[in-house]
């Protein structure tokens, strides 16, 4: 359950040996894909849509810049060459939405009165706040992402009609304004369909290339003003890394009623420490590649002031009614069913991929994992199969399992310590004639009467089984033949007098029972101690029922 584990939005459905993403939760962090042992979970981008509008030949490609790692040898002169003879109208390196961003940020950041401000240019941290964090929606910065600006500055620019196609490392990029979104392996499909090879490509630019030099802004829009004039220590300005860390600005926002500046929260370090760009320990490669590429700073801003003032780089977060939240007298039903451990706390072992139970039942009870997947729940279950094949359900006594191992114990037991011990069968005399004349409930009233003689005339360390049918055995430990025939006598008169206070006939009611004795060293040799017994029980049969018989003669 790695890959439930590491869901910060609960978005893995695990249904018996089938996972599934559920889309309407997912928030396309891609922590579950490096954590999949199975290599199970794909990011697929929508590969057929770019691939149409590129042979179309009107698309704008944003491509972003961590193609210089995934496209390593090959420089990013040629990918972007490759994009062009792919098809793709224009090439662009999400530089411009990075500048319209920053710009509205050193805006907001100027009025100073904002409180808490969390940063949102990215889509993760948008959605995770959307999902499972509803009560920050008002604290989150008013900017759209910057793909998404850079989207709209391209269709104000080339044209409203403009298809957009975004390349990059997130599949949430862009969002609606944006027409097709696909990984750099998907960019892989494109140029191997469009019989494109990127290592052949010139490594000069064979069209003047676009704008990719930056005035105000760093990777993914943040201003560089903001970094500058501001330290780590400082209160006003806070840099976060991680989901996890969405739930501590949670509390200390909506609980606490604390003023935290701006936040600068990401999911990781950057696109280029993001599981689908390769693993952690390669980060500072990845990093070194990129840096190569970043062109010299611009000492002009390079967006065209007059496209930009007809872009809206302001976004509105909705705050809507969370329809995902479990009924909580399901979830109560849950928990219920997997119980306390020991201690009388929730058993929050982790082990189904949830960090607590609670967490485990409301997934549950959305219907995106199964108590199948709780091993304390499952544990559970085991003991209670075991309960339920140890013991009789309409008697209440020993199963016939239990007889045979009881038995074997016991003759080891003998064996070893010299002590003896007797076998009592116990049969209804005439248990058919009261199912046929009486009926079957009554024939399970007369088992459970008989079933409650047989365990009250014997100890605890003793034991009392159904054989089966109308048949009983008991189990005496250290008990020689003269012993077993006292108990015997007492279950056969109680027996007898249960029949009549139920009201049956006189005779009726009644059982015989054989006793047969296990002696070690002496036997019985040739037959167990159970055919022994039932040899003496048919003995008692035979001398007119309602009786008591030995192996050694009848009594």
């Amino acid at each position: 359950m790695a890959c439930v584990r590491v869901c910060p939005a609960d978005a893995v459905a695990v249904e018996g040996a089938i996972v599934r993403i559920v889309d309407e939760a997912c928030t396309r962090c891609g922590l579950c894909l490096p954590a999949c042992p199975h290599d199970a979970i794909e990011a697929l981008g929508d590969v057929s849509r770019a691939l149409e509008l590129a042979q179309a030949g009107r698309a704008a490609l944003i491509l972003s810049v961590e193609c210089a790692v995934h496209f390593y040898p090959a420089t990013p002169n040629q990918v972007v060459n490759a994009c062009y003879a792919a098809g793709f109208r224009s090439v662009h390196r999400g530089v411009l939405g990075d500048e319209l961003v920053a710009h509205e940020y050193l805006a907001l950041w100027a009025d100073g009165d904002w409180g808490t401000m969390i940063r949102s240019t990215c889509p993760v941290i948008v959605e995770t706040v959307r999902t499972q964090y509803p009560e920050l929606i008002p604290y989150l910065a008013p900017v759209a992402t910057p793909i998404a600006a850079e989207a709209r500055y391209l269709k104000r620019l080339y044209g409203a009609g403009t298809p957009i196609v975004y390349a990059g490392v997130c599949l949430t990029e862009g969002g609606p304004d944006v027409d097709a979104a696909i990984t750099f392996e998907d960019l892989d499909d494109v140029f191997r369909r469009r019989g494109v090879v990127v290592a052949k490509q010139d490594e000069y630019f064979t069209r003047v290339p676009e704008e990719r030099r930056r005035h105000l802004s760093m990777a993914g829009g943040l201003p560089l003003e903001v970094l500058l004039e501001e330290t780590q220590a400082s209160r006003r300005f806070r840099k976060v890394r991680g989901l996890g860390g969405l739930g501590a600005i949670a509390r200390a926002v909506a609980v606490d009623r604390l003023d935290l500046g701006f936040v600068d929260i990401l999911p990781c370090e950057g696109c280029l420490d993001h599981p689908l760009l390769g693993p952690r320990d390669e980060l500072f490669r990845r990093r070194e590649i990129v840096g190569a590429t970043e062109p010299a700073r611009s000492r002009a801003p390079v967006v065209e002031e007059a496209v930009a003032r007809g872009v809206q780089i302001a976004e509105a977060f909705p705050i809507s009614r969370n329809g995902h939240r479990p009924q909580a007298e399901d979830v109560d039903a849950i928990l219920k069913e997997i119980g306390l451990a020991p201690n009388g706390k929730p058993w929050d072992c982790g082990a189904c991929g949830y960090p607590t139970c609670r967490m485990f039942a409301n997934a549950a009870a959305l219907g995106r994992t199964t108590l199948r997947s709780c091993p304390p729940y499952l544990d559970k279950q085991a003991r209670l199969a075991q309960l339920q094949a140890a013991v009789d359900g309409l008697t209440g006594l020993a199963t016939y399992r239990v007889l045979r191992d009881r038995l074997a114990s016991e003759m080891a037991r003998s064996d070893r310590t010299g002590d003896p011990f007797a076998v009592l069968f116990v049969d209804l005399d005439n248990f058919k004639k009261v199912n046929d004349e009486f009926g079957h409930e009554a024939g399970n009233e007369v088992l459970r009467g008989a079933a409650r003689e047989c365990g009250a005339h014997i100890r605890s360390t003793d034991l009392a089984a159904r054989y089966g049918g109308d048949e009983f055995v008991l189990v005496l430990v250290r008990t020689r033949v003269e012993g077993a025939l006292g108990v015997a006598d007492k279950v056969r008169a109680t027996v007898e007098g249960m029949g009549r206070t139920l009201g049956y006939p006189e005779g009726l009611v009644t059982v015989s029972v054989g006793v047969a004795e296990f002696v070690p060293g002496r036997g019985p040799e040739t037959e167990d101690v159970l055919v022994a017994a039932d040899r003496a029980l048919y003995r008692a049969k035979a001398a007119g029922r309602n009786q008591v018989a030995t192996g050694d003669g009848d009594r």
